[in-house]
């Protein structure tokens, strides 16, 4: 099966815990999935744009590697997720919502809702007030339990850059 062109292969996700369950207020909960982007990211099976772990759902902006598509790599990064934490109860819903990404205005948008949401969820008060993942610092702050941003260590990736206007895709209806 031929996959869209690359340009127009980076999506907005949403993805909630099973029963709202709020798993990433737990240190090592949220340590662990930021582990399993990281680790996705490093195999180069994605490229991740920005995140936001909430304590109940996670937020991504990403692109899929060229061979891998969205569905595999949403399996690659809930099902790594699931198998290591060895939980006996569900995880996550089944699905995802995922917004595929029309150009850079969309991107932009996307990236501020990521970095705004812990501000409307009233865990800090800006931005930069929001702590990043321990893999990045050592401080230590309340709200740290309930999300990270994007991880500084990583190189800043540019939005995807379409060279026309394209059709909406098929599988967004």
């Amino acid at each position: 099966m031929q996959r869209a062109p690359q340009e127009i292969r980076t999506y907005f996700i949403t993805s909630v815990t099973a029963n709202r369950r709020r798993l990433f207020q737990i240190d090592q909960n949220a340590n662990l999935f930021i582990d399993i982007l990281q680790e996705q990211r490093t195999r180069s099976r994605l490229q991740l744009h920005a995140f936001v772990v909430m304590p109940d759902h996670t937020h991504l902006l990403l692109t899929p590697a060229p061979d891998i598509s969205l569905e595999k790599a949403m399996q690659y990064i809930k099902g790594g997720f699931s198998f290591r934490l060895k939980s006996k109860l569900n995880v996550w819903e089944r699905s995802y919502d995922s917004r595929r990404i029309k150009d850079v205005a969309d991107y932009n948008n996307h990236r501020t809702y990521i970095h705004q949401n812990p501000i409307r969820a009233n865990l800090a008060n800006e931005p930069a007030l929001f702590p990043p993942p321990p893999i990045q610092s050592t401080s230590q702050t309340p709200c740290r339990r309930t999300s990270t941003n994007r991880d500084p260590s990583i190189p800043q990736q540019s939005p995807p850059q379409p060279s026309e206007p394209h059709p909406p895709d098929p599988a967004e209806n």
